[in-house]
């Protein structure tokens, strides 16, 4: 029996990372796309059963590419984690309409065309998975978040709208929520006197992402938010 293959889009070193080492622990073939080749060969290296796949999700052409020589090299799809997105943030005074419209493209766009690109191979499978991160932005604009909400915001519609239609088909669309700072050396070094339980760890987010991932289709999770104790909500 072939291994499953789980492709993570947007596989930084923190829940990009936690999300590969619990698909590869698992048993799956995981595929990492993101745009830096050396943290991609540096991911790669430390998890056993990962491969590297360079590409910028707001280029077309890039990720026909990165899908097809995933489906070339390890076989067709069975989940997809989208976990792009983009980092700048900003108020209105600040927000330029290029920075709007990149947040736009990483977090919408993207997962639009990473979507369009794994819907043949679930669809031939009869199910399958697909995973949106989000964040708390994509239920309240809090200000200083003006490009960043807005994208965020988006996906989650996108995320509604493609679970609606798919869910009939047997594929499982979920629509994560992170309302927390994630665990990272960059938190930390922001947020020096905060104590280890204002972090959430994000191989416990991994773990909840698996979980979803995983569900029988009669009790499907469509929105799971993910929070510390102390995280005001």
């Amino acid at each position: 029996m072939t291994q499953p293959v789980c492709v993570i889009v947007g596989a930084g070193p923190g829940n990009g990372a936690a999300f590969a080492r619990r698909f590869s622990r698992a048993g799956h073939q995981v595929a990492l796309l993101a745009r830096d080749p050396g943290g991609l060969a540096a991911l790669s290296a430390e998890i056993p059963g990962t491969r590297g796949y360079p590409c910028d999700v707001t280029q077309a052409d890039q990720v026909a590419a990165a899908f097809g020589q995933i489906r070339g090299e390890l076989g067709p799809v069975q989940t997809l984690v989208y976990n792009a997105s983009s980092r700048h943030f900003s108020d209105i005074d600040q927000t330029t309409p290029e920075a709007f419209e990149q947040a736009w493209r990483v977090s919408a766009l993207g997962c639009l065309l990473a979507v369009k690109q794994v819907l043949p191979d679930l669809r031939q499978a009869g199910g399958g998975s697909i995973v949106i991160i989000g964040a708390t932005a994509s239920l309240k604009g809090a200000a200083g978040f003006v490009g960043f909400a807005a994208a965020k915001a988006a996906q989650r519609s996108l995320a509604q709208s493609l679970a609606r239609q798919l869910g009939p088909e047997g594929i499982h669309v979920a629509h994560i929520v992170i309302d927390a700072v994630v665990d990272m050396p960059a938190s930390r070094a922001m947020l020096p006197g905060q104590p280890d339980t204002f972090f959430a760890q994000p191989d416990d987010i991994a773990e909840s992402v698996y979980f979803v991932a995983q569900q029988p289709r009669s009790a499907w999770t469509f929105e799971l938010d993910l929070r510390p104790f102390g995280e005001r909500w």
